[in-house]
């Protein structure tokens, strides 16, 4: 061996790898990006989807009342299997994690290696259309509610209630809002994914 290859790195067979609790009973769940295609070990399963295999990826803002910057991936298979990634991990009984590099790391590489292997699936982000247009439907009938309550609260001379009110409107506008506005359906390209939907 020269002395050029002895100081050269080894070179690794596992491009990325990321791990998750998805509970605090069980295993984490175990992913890992090989030349041959995505690994994963989730509880007693385990299997290698090929990177042409993978049908289809939809990512997507996911918060939760423990842990509000929350990510999801939802990667399928062809056959119809479904895998899901999430950005954060459970540590104790009261503490969800953001891994938000490890996540944004392991996505990212997913989608560069799926491009390689010159991937066709089917990349969305966001929610649903139908349950994005009921999610729509339903804030619609809350803020009517809402304008209907202020309107009798002005009427009435109810000021304290008014200010009740539109501190409760503001803080759902802000907590919900950014939800709605992050999952817009819409699909992406391998070279361009959506960076509102990326930790």
């Amino acid at each position: 061996m020269s002395e050029a290859e002895a100081r050269a790195p080894a070179k690794s067979s596992t491009y990325k790898s990321y791990a998750y609790k998805a509970s605090l009973i069980g295993s984490a769940h175990r992913f890992e990006l090989t030349e041959e295609g995505l690994s994963w070990h989730i509880g007693g399963r385990s299997g290698l989807w090929g990177y042409g295999e993978i049908s289809a990826i939809r990512l997507s803002y996911r918060p939760v009342s423990m842990q509000q910057h929350r990510f999801r991936a939802d990667v399928s298979h062809a056959d119809g299997g479904r895998i899901a990634i999430l950005s954060t991990s459970w540590q104790t009984a009261a503490l969800m994690a953001p891994q938000d590099h490890g996540y944004r790391d392991f996505i990212v590489e997913l989608h560069a290696q799926m491009a390689k292997a010159g991937s066709r699936a089917v990349l969305t982000a966001g929610l649903g259309r139908v349950t994005y247009a009921a999610a729509l439907a339903l804030l619609a009938l809350l803020a009517v509610s809402m304008a209907g309550l202020l309107i009798r609260a002005l009427m009435i001379g109810e000021f304290a209630g008014v200010l009740f009110i539109i501190g409760f409107a503001a803080l759902f506008t802000w907590q919900v809002g950014g939800f709605i506005r992050r999952n817009q359906p819409r699909t992406y390209r391998f070279d361009a994914l959506p960076k509102d939907l990326l930790p």
